[in-house]
């Protein structure tokens, strides 16, 4: 019997394998392929078979198997995202090193002691509002102000489908926030979750790719692949921070894991649940136009207010060559004195932005992308954050003599040395990628925290996400610009929600906390109703603006990225696939324009834009164009469906 074998590779087509086994599809097998054995799944039968070609024996049938339901939602995802399916089924299913039989690869249920939690009178209503719709598909948006005791409401929720015999995936946006999050966990349901993300080894994926396919995993709390594992019994998604860009993948298979979790609990017929205390525009549309179940959870936890908010005019207040103004100062003392700690933020990595030589003008950029330098104190180098290219800061002048740079802008390093200055017995510590790099590091660093053991913070974006700490109680925003980088369509959406949850990262556990804008714009109307605590008016205003403009969710985008180690090449390049495009109907095909980030990592880089109705998916008709092109060899192209930015 002949049987259609679909292998994890840059396959659009599954390949014809004779079969002594009475294997169905979602069966995975080995078979060889080349000079090697793959692990492939057997796949539907409607492929066409290949004449005049030895087919070769499947060698063995693995024993796993993934469903019906999985394997349509492959085929869905492949399609929409306009990416190879068989790039699709690495996804799920891995390497041929996940079928390696260890008698070491146990699921070791570590069991912790579990405290007790009494939902409040909204968190009640909450749990109740959600397990309304059972057992089929539903999207509900759980919104809730930072500090309201979100978590624990879906917590609950899992608990009733996991005794279900059903198992449960919670995505979160960032793996920095699994550390804090894996401890609250433990306190509420006794025993230690099972983690997935890029950094763990390939031994715990394995043992944990076993153990949702035998539903002996419950519960996993995962990045965005996790979306992809083949579970055996999927009862919920959860969402956490469902507004949160980083949930968009930006390279290799390029996915808004968002958006693909509602696909995936449609295919499954499960409920899901998006997480957020601003939610995206998307998603705000949907509230509007009834598709989501929506309920608002209105007071923080143990009813402690939000903070209250001070602008403060750098125009008028600003010192001389310094980012803290005097009278911030003033007001971090008096929250220092009472024993309470304080974040500066800055969402710049580094200690100055841009280097550029007094005598002769030399600007330190990068010699891989069209980006400046940043440079970081801590190892005395300048860094591209886009290629990690990297140098010291010694430089040849022109005039005479080395560059004698002058820093323009600050980042985290710069506050931080500025704050020692002001503050010179207190504990200061910078949360940034750059400082918590390891487990044992950010282990350490959150005690101190905890401990009282640090009084001031300088972080980046990284920490407002999700963190808890009880004695944060002045937040001072270094420099609150609104104005976004320009290709950004969604600069004003991320300033709400980013400054919305910071702001809840202060007074979680006492009255009288304050959130302080430092700002050349005092009069910015972001900002404004930004400390009313108004941002649905924002949404809703953003919302007009962007139909207005035929802009998502209205319409639909696709981004063609047109990349060549020579300029001219990608923009002719552009050009040919625009002529071919323009003939697909009802599609407006905007281009070819240089990238903002002309050059990336050697590479110049040219933008198509597509644009069509939301009712229609063009992706077929798109990517039917794309593959009958004769494409250089030189050129690269990138697909990227619903684009977060136009960089």
């Amino acid at each position: 019997m002949k049987a259609q074998v679909l292998l994890p590779k840059v396959f659009n087509f599954p390949f014809t394998y004779n079969s002594k086994y009475k294997s169905k599809i979602g069966d995975l097998v080995e078979v060889p392929f080349g000079t090697k054995n793959e692990i492939g799944v057997i796949w539907k039968n409607k492929y066409t078979e290949p004449k005049d070609i030895k087919i070769k024996d499947i060698k063995r049938d693995t024993g796993y198997s993934i469903n019906s339901k999985l394997i349509d939602f492959i085929e869905w995802f492949s399609s929409y995202n306009m990416v190879p399916i068989g790039l699709v089924l690495k996804m799920v299913i891995g390497g041929t090193d996940r079928f390696k039989i260890n008698k070491d690869d146990l699921i070791k249920v570590k069991k912790t002691q579990i405290k007790e939690f009494k939902l409040n009178l909204e968190q009640t209503n909450a749990l109740k509002f959600l397990g309304k719709i059972k057992n089929k598909f539903d999207v509900s948006v759980l919104q809730g102000t930072t500090g309201s005791g979100k978590t624990l409401v879906y917590f609950e929720r899992i608990k009733e489908i996991i005794k279900k015999n059903n198992q449960a995936l919670i995505l979160l946006p960032e793996i920095f926030l699994t550390n804090d999050f894996k401890s609250r966990f433990e306190d509420f349901f006794g025993f230690e979750p099972a983690i997935w993300h890029s950094k763990i080894t390939p031994k715990k994926k394995r043992i944990i790719w076993k153990g949702l396919m035998k539903n002996k995993i419950k519960i996993l709390i995962g990045a965005r692949s996790a979306l992809l594992l083949p579970f055996k019994n999927l009862g919920i998604i959860i969402v956490d921070e469902e507004h949160d860009t980083s949930y968009k993948q930006d390279e290799g298979v390029i996915y808004n894991a968002r958006d693909m979790a509602i696909s995936r609990a449609n295919f499954e017929k499960i409920p899901i649940h998006l997480v957020t205390s601003v939610p995206s525009i998307e998603t705000y549309n949907n509230i509007c136009k009834k598709k989501y179940r929506h309920f608002k959870i209105v007071k923080r936890f143990n009813n402690y207010p939000l903070p209250d908010t001070k602008i403060i005019n750098l125009n008028i207040n600003k010192m001389k060559d310094r980012f803290i103004s005097k009278e911030t100062i003033e007001i971090v003392k008096t929250y220092l004195q009472k024993g309470d700690q304080i974040l500066f933020f800055i969402n710049r990595r580094g200690f100055a932005p841009y280097l550029i030589c007094k005598k002769c003008g030399y600007k330190e950029c990068c010699p891989n992308c069209s980006l400046y330098l940043t440079f970081h104190k801590l190892i005395n180098k300048v860094i591209c954050h886009h290629c990690s290219f990297e140098k010291g800061v010694k430089t040849k002048c022109k005039i005479e003599g080395n560059c004698k740079f002058v820093m323009y802008g600050p980042g985290v390093e710069k506050i931080y040395e500025e704050a020692k200055e002001i503050f010179q017995n207190k504990k200061i510590g910078i949360f940034s990628s750059d400082y918590l790099k390891t487990k044992e590091k950010t282990k350490k660093f959150f005690k101190e925290i905890n401990d009282n053991k640090i009084d001031i913070l300088i972080g980046t974006q990284m920490i407002s996400k999700g963190f808890n700490f009880p004695k944060l109680n002045c937040i001072v925003v270094i420099d609150a610009d609104f104005s976004g980088r320009g290709y950004d369509l969604r600069a004003t959406e991320k300033n709400i929600q980013l400054y919305h949850q910071l702001s809840g990262r202060a007074g979680r556990f006492s009255s009288g906390s304050l959130i302080v804008y430092q700002t050349l714009t005092p009069r910015d109307i972001t900002l404004n109703e930004l400390i009313k605590n108004n941002s649905e008016k924002l949404l809703k205003n953003e919302l007009s603006i962007r139909e207005k403009n035929k802009l998502p969710p209205f319409i639909r985008l696709v981004a063609i990225i047109i990349s060549s180690k020579e300029p001219s090449l990608s923009l002719q390049g552009a050009t040919e696939i625009k002529n071919k495009l323009i003939n697909i109907k009802d599609v407006e095909v905007f281009g070819p324009v240089d990238s903002p980030l002309f050059k990336i990592k050697k590479n110049f880089r040219s933008r198509l834009l597509i644009r069509f109705s939301s009712r229609f998916l063009k992706q077929k008709e798109i990517i039917k164009v794309l593959n009958g092109l004769k494409i250089s060899s030189k050129i690269k192209l990138t697909v990227d469906v619903d684009p977060v930015n136009f960089a």
